[in-house]
């Protein structure tokens, strides 16, 4: 890893906001897939959650999901398993659906830690996913349609969550796990590396001020 990718690499660690995330509940198409994953990426986001629907797009979800490099796909066989996880961990769970009691996505706080679920453009989350979310959001619509593809409306609420946060300092330092940071800094920096000390149960190595390895493992 020369010392330019090494700043890089350690410029978007140190911006990464482990306290929001994205749950997708039976998001399938491999398109919308690829876009929410680049969104996350994009705004700081490390780690998403995904329940992927049991039929034939199953396979081509999951291949889209293993495809990306820069984001942490955790998988669930239901969202609300990853629900109930974040919100045990102190989130709050959005779910971009229109009721009764949805408010637009701008009146929502998204400094606080935040989980945004969103579901299928045909069905939305389901029933039981949005009767469990702390609250519900929408983006208000000014034409004809009635709602955006799922990857767009992604990216509309995260670009608000990422400025709130960015006016709230919260890119100002580094927020991830020191230990979670080291070791994706040797993934990305050092990937054949990174899949040596996995394979052979071994530690990571550490790096210098100029990214060089200190040991080869």
């Amino acid at each position: 890893m020369t010392p330019e990718r090494y700043r890089k690499v350690r410029a978007v660690l140190d911006r990464r906001q482990p306290d929001l995330t994205v749950v997708t509940d039976g998001v399938h198409k491999e398109h919308n897939i690829a876009a929410i994953v680049r969104t996350c990426d994009a705004v700081g986001i490390q780690t998403i959650h995904a329940s992927l629907p049991d039929n034939r797009a199953h396979a081509p979800a999951e291949a889209a999901m293993g495809s990306q490099k820069w984001v942490d796909v955790i998988q669930h066989d239901e969202a609300l398993d990853a629900m109930e996880q974040l919100q045990a961990r102190g989130h709050q769970v959005l779910a971009a659906h229109y009721s009764d009691a949805a408010v637009p996505y701008r009146d929502i706080d998204f400094s606080r830690p935040t989980a945004l679920m969103l579901g299928t453009e045909k069905f939305g989350v389901s029933a039981e996913a949005a009767e469990r979310a702390d609250a519900h959001v929408y983006i208000p619509m000014m034409g004809m349609v009635e709602s955006f593809n799922v990857s767009v409306a992604t990216a509309i609420i995260l670009a608000e969550a990422c400025e709130q946060r960015r006016r709230a300092g919260l890119y100002d330092q580094p927020r991830l796990d020191p230990e979670h940071y080291h070791e994706l800094l040797i993934r990305w920096g050092y990937p054949r590396v990174a899949e040596r000390c996995e394979q052979q149960g071994l530690p990571w190595p550490e790096i210098d001020d100029q990214g060089r390895l200190q040991s080869e493992p």
